[in-house]
């Protein structure tokens, strides 16, 4: 599902970095006040987890560790990119300088508010 706010761009790999990469699950909820984005990245740790803003494009970057023993030698992998990756295109209502996040358990949560001149508003009627 997208939402007017938020358009994704589900490719794996870019020109500028071509390993391959995992695209995560991502559920994205839109209120009057803004979105907020819920990513699944288990085996991404907080301080390996880059979330960045270009211009109007925010992209997701984790490390995948999965937790493999070293004198383990794999037979069968369906998982075989080492990084999880995914961007988004943002509307211009939204306001990237305000972004805030979290992560717990492997869930990334992201909250981006509206600015204030795209939120909605009730305009007051007076009695002439």
């Amino acid at each position: 599902m997208q939402t007017q706010a938020m358009q994704t761009q589900a490719s794996t790999t870019t020109a500028s970095r071509p390993t391959p990469s995992l695209v995560p699950p991502v559920d994205i909820f839109e209120d009057a006040s803004g979105i907020t984005l819920v990513a699944d990245l288990p085996g991404a740790s907080r301080d390996k987890l880059s979330i960045g803003v270009d211009g109007r494009t925010l992209t997701i970057e984790a490390p995948l560790a999965l937790g493999e023993a070293n004198s383990l030698v794999s037979m069968y992998a369906e998982v075989r990119a080492n990084r999880y990756r995914r961007s988004f295109e943002l509307s211009g209502e939204l306001d990237t300088t305000a972004i805030d996040a979290g992560l717990k358990d492997g869930v990334l949560t992201l909250r981006i508010p509206k600015l204030e001149q795209a939120k909605p508003r009730r305009i007051e009627v007076k009695v002439a």
